[in-house]
C-alpha cells in the first residue's frame, strides 16, 4: 500500500497515525461478496490476509487465484480471531452475523486481546443487531467495532467501486476507511460513532434499488399486456435514463426483459426477501409507511414460492434466484408466464441489450 493512498479523495479522514498495512487482517464469509472484497483487499496489502469459510472450498480457490502468499486458509474462527488485529465479517443474514458474533465473543473470553482489536462488520442487518454487536466486542478490553455495510453488487465488488458506510470508534473507523478505501470500494461515508446509522442507511439506499425493480417489473409487464412490448419500453428507459449511475437501473432491465435471473451473478432473491422485511420493520418502528416495498416483498414472495414449485418438479433452470425474479409476481398477477415471459414474445430469441 503506497502512501499516496493515503490521501485518497474519497476517505473523509485525515492519515491515520498508525498505518494500517502493519496490522494483521482476518476475513471471515467468502459468499458472492466476500470473495471479491477479500480477494481485493489481499490484493492491495503487503502480506496475506487469514481467511475463514464455513465452506473450506471457497477458501482454498482464494488462496488459489491469490497465492499462498496473500491468502492464508484456517479451519476455525478461533485461529483467525487470535491471530488477526483487525477482523472483516461479511455474511449472508442477522442471524449466522449474531452467530459468528457468539463465537468470536467466546473467544475473546477465553483469549484476552493484549492490544487492540477492531472487528468490522460489512453485511446488511437490521440497526439493532449492530448495536448488540457493539455490546459484544466492546465488553472486551481494547476490542472495538466498526459497522461497515456497502453498496454495490458483485460488479462494482470486482472492480472495488463499492461504497462504504462506517460507523463506530473514530480511530478505529478512520483505520478501517484507510483499509477499505481505495482497495475494496471508491469512497467511504462517515456516520459517526453510532454503529446503527450504517445498518439503517444500507437498508434505506436498497429500498431505492428494489422499489426500482418493482417499478420495472410492474411496467414491463403493463407493456406486455397492452401490446407495446417490453423490449419498446426497455428503449425509452435507457434513452431517456442514461447517466452513469443508473447503469444499475439498465442491469435489472435487461436482467427481466431476457428472463435471466441467476442468482449467482447479481443479489439473490433470498436476500431482497431479507432486506426487503427489514426495511419493512424498519419503516413500522419509525411510523414512515412503505408501500412500494410491501409490493414488492409480496412479488419476491410469489417468486419464491414458483421457484420452489418449479426445483420440486426439477423444472428451474437457475439454483439461485436473482432479486429481480420478483417481476414473476407482476407477470403472474397479469396472466403472463412468471420466469420464461421472454420465449413467448420471441420464440425463444434471447433479446439484446438495447
Amino acid at each position: 500500500m503506497s502512501s499516496s493512498s493515503y490521501l485518497h479523495p474519497g476517505i473523509p479522514f485525515s492519515r491515520p497515525s498508525t498505518p494500517s498495512l502493519h496490522k494483521s487482517i482476518g476475513w471471515i464469509g467468502l459468499g458472492s461478496m466476500g470473495y471479491l472484497m477479500a480477494r481485493n483487499l489481499a490484493k492491495h496489502l503487503e502480506g496475506r490476509i487469514i481467511v475463514y469459510n464455513r465452506t473450506r472450498a471457497k477458501s482454498e480457490k482464494l488462496q488459489e487465484e491469490l497465492g499462498p502468499n496473500k491468502i492464508k486458509v484456517v479451519d476455525a474462527i478461533s485461529e483467525l480471531v487470535i491471530a488477526s488485529d483487525v477482523v472483516f465479517t461479511n455474511l449472508a443474514n442477522d442471524e449466522v452475523v449474531n452467530s459468528v458474533y457468539d463465537r468470536i465473543s467466546h473467544v475473546l473470553t477465553e483469549h484476552p486481546p493484549n492490544a487492540t482489536k477492531i472487528f468490522v462488520d460489512t453485511s446488511t442487518i437490521y440497526p439493532t443487531l449492530a448495536g448488540q454487536l457493539k455490546d459484544k466486542i466492546s465488553a472486551f478490553n481494547s476490542a472495538h467495532f466498526v459497522m461497515a455495510p456497502v453498496f454495490g453488487a458483485p460488479p462494482a465488488a470486482d472492480a472495488a467501486k463499492l461504497i462504504v458506510v462506517l460507523g463506530g470508534d473514530y480511530e478505529s473507523r478512520k483505520e478501517i476507511a484507510y483499509l477499505m478505501v481505495p482497495s475494496v470500494g471508491r469512497k467511504a461515508i462517515d456516520l459517526g460513532e453510532n454503529v446503527e446509522k450504517p445498518s439503517a442507511l444500507k437498508l434505506i439506499g436498497n429500498s431505492f434499488i428494489l422499489g426500482t425493480i418493482e417499478l420495472l417489473a410492474e411496467t414491463m409487464t403493463l407493456a406486455e399486456k397492452s401490446g407495446v412490448g417490453a423490449p419498446a419500453l426497455f428503449g425509452v428507459v435507457k434513452g431517456e435514463l442514461q447517466a452513469p449511475q443508473l447503469q444499475k437501473v439498465h442491469s435489472y432491465g435487461s436482467k427481466i426483459l431476457n428472463d435471466d435471473f441467476d442468482g449467482t451473478k447479481g443479489f439473490s432473491l433470498a436476500g431482497g426477501l431479507k432486506d426487503a422485511g427489514h426495511i419493512r420493520r424498519l419503516g413500522f418502528e419509525n411510523n414512515s409507511p412503505m408501500p412500494t416495498i410491501d409490493i414488492a416483498h409480496q412479488h419476491l414472495l410469489t417468486a419464491r414460492a414458483l421457484h420452489t414449485s418449479n426445483e420440486s418438479a426439477s423444472k428451474s433452470p437457475f439454483e439461485v434466484l436473482d432479486w429481480s425474479a420478483l417481476v414473476a409476481g407482476a407477470r403472474v398477477a397479469a396472466g403472463l408466464p412468471g420466469f420464461d415471459n421472454h420465449k413467448v414474445q420471441t420464440g425463444g430469441v434471447v433479446l439484446g441489450d438495447h
